[in-house]
This record gives C-alpha cells, structure tokens and sequence, in this order.
C-alpha cells in the first residue's frame, strides 16, 4: 500500500515536471543579435533563422487556406460566423504573406552582408 502510494507520488510529481518544461527554446533578442552581427558566420546564422520563419509562416499561410477553403464550401452551416471566419482568414493570410516578405527581405539583407564581411 505505501509502496503503491510512493510510485503514484514519484510519477505524478515526474509528470507535472515534464509539463511544466520547456519544449522551445527561449527566443533570441532579435534587435540584439542583429547589433552584435559582425561576422560572415552572425549573418549566416541569421540568414538560417529568417529562412525557417519564412518556412513557418508559409506552412501557416497554408493551413488557413486550407481552412478558408473549407468556410466557403460550406457557408450555409457556419451562417454569419462563416463569413467572419472567412474575413478573419482572409486578413490573417494577407498578414502572414506581409511577414514572409519582410523576413525574405532580411534574410537577402544578411546575406549581403555575409558576402561584403568576407
């Protein structure tokens, strides 16, 4: 019975551990790190980080027009909500493409500079 009861303990307190780890790691100072950027390396380094958000943001854009392809298909279910869910997508989507743009434009801008520091 104790025995029983320090196993649930143990394993409990392990589990509510785990949970309250952190899976990500905590984000960089970007305004920092861009300061700091002297070397071919810091600017390849950040070239690498604004490629994966652009990855990120377009896996994004890709899933709420996944959704917004679904709103329109079946309007008539979700009634006004529908076309607020589409409206909501829509500018969300216009948003997430602005962003790619801009990280796109920095990860050129820091190549550049890669290339000059060389």
């Amino acid at each position: 019975m104790r025995i029983t009861a320090l196993f649930l303990t143990v394993f409990g307190l392990l589990g509510f551990l785990t949970s309250c780890a952190h899976t990500n790691p905590p984000p960089i100072d970007m305004q920092q790190a861009i300061q700091r950027a002297t070397t071919p390396c810091d600017h390849e380094a950040l070239v690498k980080y604004y490629d994966e958000t652009v990855r990120e943001l377009r896996s994004k854009i890709k899933e709420h027009k996944k959704m917004l392809e679904s709103y329109g298909s079946v309007t008539f279910d979700y009634g006004k909500e529908g076309l607020a869910l589409q409206s909501y997508s829509k500018n969300l989507i216009a948003l997430y493409e602005q962003a790619v743009q801009v990280n796109i434009d920095m990860a050129n801008s820091h190549r550049s500079m890669a290339g000059e520091t060389k």
